[in-house]
């Protein structure tokens, strides 16, 4: 039975390199988040990524995250995006692989994907690359607008700086 969407969700989606999988997004977001996480890793004083604007990511670099006030993080200091405790830890941003679990209806994750664990960062949906022109096609047939972008994927994930690219 098909229902009528009069909001057809806007996804984006790709292949997430870090898990080797299928990645959604909100398409509405995931232009402007990626700019931010662009903005963030482009920083290269603290004073320039306490200033990044964030409207729908946090910024790990903020002054509640790290005093101003300390020596270590004055506005002059040298600031790498990779010396972040959350960028090490894998907090930020978070796992790509992770949305599909929110933006996806239940019984295509549980048709498609698996849902993963990791010790870490929670759960993931892992999404085989071999099942994407089904699962595009049933997402469509359901009334979503479905585009391919997997460098955007990529840098939701955190992949434009991270020491683990390649």
């Amino acid at each position: 039975m098909k229902t009528h969407h009069p909001n057809p969700r806007r996804l984006v989606y790709g292949h997430a390199q870090l898990h080797d999988c299928l990645a959604f997004a909100d398409a509405n977001t995931a232009t402007e988040e990626a700019e931010e996480i662009k903005a963030l890793a482009a920083a290269r004083t603290w004073g320039e990524a306490r200033q990044v604007q964030m409207t729908h990511l946090w910024n790990p670099a903020g002054p509640e995250c790290y005093e101003p006030e300390d020596d270590d993080y004055a506005d002059g200091k040298p600031f790498d995006i990779n010396e972040l405790g959350t960028v090490m830890e894998g907090d930020w941003p978070r796992m790509v692989t992770e949305r599909a679990l929110e933006l996806l209806p239940e019984d295509l994750q549980d048709r498609f994907g698996k849902r993963q664990f990791t010790a870490h960062n929670g759960d993931f949906l892992e999404i085989p690359i071999d099942h994407e022109s089904e699962l595009v096609a049933e997402l469509r047939e359901r009334g979503y607008e479905v585009t391919r972008d997997d460098e955007l994927i990529n840098v939701l994930d955190g992949r434009s700086f991270s020491p683990l690219a390649g």
